[in-house]
This record gives structure tokens, sequence and C-alpha cells, in this order.
């Protein structure tokens, strides 16, 4: 029997909950959830709480399944005290419901900065911190120095602090301090009607807009057992592909300019926005904002849309191999990249990265091929892995996906089906849950919701695929110089605002 499964069947399974299974544990039952994850049999997908439990997403192949603890003295197990990549996330945990997990290595705030006003503002309690001055971790050794950067950047940045411990130009440790772009997303989410939660959902993180709302409706459909029409589903999927385009255009050009190669960026800035501009054209919004919705969506493809993608897929296509071969015959630029920020493949496994992260490093994850979700199922693509894990790799991942999204694209044109935009929703009688994975441009975008009778939100959670990849920043930076991290961070270029929700 696979270990997840022989997990699931350990607790009691909640009805109503789709996709796939939640099954409520007890200790014993989360505590052997947690060896599994340290001895790298199962795979984290997401950690969150509710004020009077905590629950946990695994993944084994393609087989997905959420396990619940009841926390009836306000406390757990902790996951992170064997399994590093559950530690920011149960520190977050902790800052919004109060729940303490024991034996967590690490007991400081994440997203608590202090200034809300409330301590555990989403637990039911009314329990206080004992709030100590933020104390960056320490670093032994002879000649160090302390370079403090952020929140406030020079560029039109989002907010986050880093702290180097720096041997002379060499990085000895860096450690972001984030949360400065905590919205209280879950906060605003609870008792919203559908119709407004969806539009919370795509604006978590503007660069990943359709991937939100995506998973959001898609986990709404799942937990009132229904399916968006077929046109509207491709149509999601015609979003989501020039989503991707335009943020891996933008990204490469970006990485370039930070290693001092403006050319390349200025060319990747202009296909970026001629991307940006198809979309307004095809959808109405460059981003494509508000254009999902649970049920299906809000705007059709017509003919003038239809034209202007197919433009800029040909555009793309004329002036890509062209500038890939300048990229490739820069020495300059490749020795800026290459071997720079390695990050190992043991690490992106241990951390579940997903996206040009951890594909770049041997991961061969990607949520479209893992779970076949529609119309993927009916697409043909590659999913691109490397195995050297520097920024050249995540660069050289990017372009390939670009190239796999142009194809995808135009599948997509040719073979989309006539038919209705939005299917009716049911009324919701019964408490319902759903979830979704959506792959989005940086990786895995996961949402868990529950809907109360009427169907308002009751409790919904959105994770980012940052949270697994800015611990692998830090990996990456050590033993770099401190004038290559605007290049590294760049080629991860996780979210501040995913993140922060």
């Amino acid at each position: 029997m696979p270990i997840l499964t022989d997990l699931v069947a350990g607790g009691r399974a909640v009805p109503g909950h789709r996709p796939w299974p939640r099954s409520v544990v007890d200790t014993s039952g989360w505590e052997a959830a947690t060896a599994r994850l340290a001895a790298g049999q199962l795979t984290l997908v997401g950690l969150w709480g509710e004020p009077d439990r905590v629950h946990m997403a695994l993944g084994e192949g393609t087989t997905l399944a959420v396990l619940t603890l009841p926390c009836s003295a306000s406390t757990y197990p902790s996951v992170g005290r064997m399994h590093p990549p559950a530690l920011r996330l149960e520190r977050a945990l902790h800052d919004l419901f109060g729940l303490v997990p024991e034996g967590l290595p690490d007991t400081r705030p994440w997203l608590d900065h202090g200034v809300w006003g409330k301590d555990f503002p989403l637990g039911r309690g009314t329990a206080t911190r004992d709030r100590t001055h933020y104390d960056f971790l320490s670093a032994d050794g002879e000649s160090l120095h302390q370079v403090a950067v952020g929140p406030i950047h020079a560029g039109i940045i989002e907010p986050g602090h880093f702290r180097f411990t720096m041997n002379g130009e060499t990085v000895v440790r860096i450690e972001p301090r984030l949360g400065y772009a905590h919205k209280g997303i879950e906060s605003l989410l609870a008792g919203a009607d559908l119709e407004r939660a969806a539009k919370i959902a795509g604006r978590v993180s503007g660069d990943s807009t359709v991937a939100y709302a995506w998973a959001f409706a898609m986990a709404a459909e799942a937990a009132m057992a229904i399916e968006a029409p077929s046109r509207a589903v491709w149509l999601r999927a015609l979003m989501a592909e020039l989503e991707r385009l335009a943020n891996h255009l933008g990204d490469i050009g970006a990485i370039c300019n930070d290693a001092g190669f403006a050319l390349l960026n200025a060319h990747f800035g202009a296909l970026r926005e001629r991307a940006l501009r198809a979309s307004d054209t095809a959808f109405g919004h460059r981003l494509m904002r508000d254009r999902i919705v649970p049920g299906g969506v809000t705007a059709d493809l017509g003919p003038e849309g239809n034209g202007a993608i197919g433009a800029v897929v040909a555009e793309i296509r004329r002036q890509l191999p062209r500038l890939i071969e300048v990229y490739d015959e820069t020495a300059s630029l490749q020795d800026r990249t290459v071997g720079t920020g390695v990050v190992t493949p043991d690490l992106a496994r241990q951390y579940g990265a997903g996206g040009y992260v951890g594909r770049a490093c041997g991961r061969h994850f990607d949520a479209r091929s893992v779970f076949h979700y529609p119309p993927y199922d009916h697409l043909h693509f590659e999913v691109p892995v490397l195995a050297e894990g520097d920024v050249d790799a995540r660069v050289r991942i990017r372009i390939r996906e670009v190239q796999q999204s142009l194809e995808l694209v135009a599948q997509i044109l040719e073979r989309l089906p006539e038919g209705p935009l939005h299917t009716v929703l049911p009324g919701v009688d019964r408490p319902c849950e759903g979830m979704a994975l959506v792959e989005g441009f940086r990786g895995d975008v996961q949402v868990w919701l529950r809907l109360s009778v009427g169907g308002r939100i009751d409790r919904c959670h959105l994770r980012d695929p940052s949270w697994f990849q800015w611990p692998l920043v830090e990996a990456a930076t050590k033993g770099n110089i401190i004038a290559d991290f605007p290049l590294l961070n760049k080629s991860f270029n996780c979210a501040y605002s995913g993140h922060d929700l």
C-alpha cells in the first residue's frame, strides 16, 4: 500500500472533500507523516491552520491528500523540527492563529512585525505574545561583518529585508526577513461570497493573477462537485500560457540586465510588452484579472483577440532564436551566470521546489503533466529539466518553457472548442471542501477552501510556490560574492506579495 494511502486510512475520512481525500488523524498519525517527510518519502505540499486544528497537504507521486490534527490545547507536534521546509510555514501559522508547534527550532515571528494591533488575529483566544527584538541568526568566524539591505530598495520592487554576513566580498550567510507585504488575505476571504473571494484570490500576486484565479476556481468547483464548460477550461489554459510567456520573457531580460547586459533586457522587455498587449486585446486586461471565476470565465476570445495572439506568437518565434544566440555567444554574460547560485538536486527534492527552480536542478515536477488537469490532458508538451542548478540553468529552463508555451498556445487556438463560457453554480446546502494545484509560472499554486451553507467562504488558504523557494535562495547565495546577489535573486524571482499573504 502506498505510504500516503496508509496514512489516510489510519485516520477518519472527512466527507465532501474533493478531489483528494482529507483525513483527521491523531498525534501518532501526524508524527508518522512527519517522519515520512523527514525520510524523503513524501513531499510537503502545504501546511496551514484554523483556530483549533492544523492541516498538512502531502504528495506522493501523482497522489495528494490532506491530514488534519485537532489542537484542543492549542499545541501540536512541530513538523519543522524534523523537516526544515515546514519551519516558516509553522512560524506564520503561529503568528496568525496562536497555535504552538511543540519542538519548533525557530520560534521567531515570521509575518507578524508587531504592527497589527492584535496578537494571533485569526485565533479564538485572547492570548498575547512576549514580543522581543527580532534577532537575526549569527555566524562564527574571524573578520566577519554584516550588510543590511532593504526592506526599502532602490528600484521598483516589493519590500524585503536581507541580512548578509560577509567575509570580505564572500557571503557567509544570508537571512531574509519577509512579511512586509502582508495584506490579511485569509481574513479578507473569510465570510466572502464566491464573487468577491475570486477577486481577492486573483490579487494575491499580480504577476500570477491567472494562476491564483484558476486554482481558486478549481478548488471551489471541486467543493461543489461541478465542472466548468469545455470552452471555458481551454480559455483558462490559454490565459495561463500567455501569463507564463509574459513573465518568463520579462525575467530572462531582467536577469541579463542584472548581469550588466541591457541589450537583451530591452529586446525581451519589448516581447513581454507585446504579449501583455495581446492579452489585453484578447481578454480586455493586460494581466487578465477577473477573467477566471468559479464556474467558468467572464471573457470570450473573438477574431481580433485570436489574431493578436497569433501575431505575438509569430513575433516571439521569429526573434527568440537570435536572442538565444546572443545569450550563448556573450562570454561576459556566461561568466556571470554559469556556476553562480547553485542549488543541489537533493535540496530541491527536500523542499519540493516547483517551477523553473526545481526543474533547473533535476526535479521533474510540473502540475500540468503530473496531475493532467484539463485541458492539459489533451495537449502535447514537454517538461524541460536540467541538472546544473545555477543561474544559467534557471535561464535556460525559462527559455525552453517559452518555447513550450508557444506550442501550447498554438494548439489551444487550433483546437479551442465551441460552447458556453459559464455554468450555473449550484446552491450549497451543506459544508463542502475542495483543493486544487495549478502550475503558475513560478511553480505550483495550491488553494484549499471550505464553503459554508449558502456558498460563502468559511476558510480559504492559498500557498505560493515561493514558500519552498525562498530558503533555497539562502543556500544558493552562500559562498558567492555579494555583487552577484541581485543576479542570483532575480534568477529565482520569488514572490513577496504571494508569499506574505
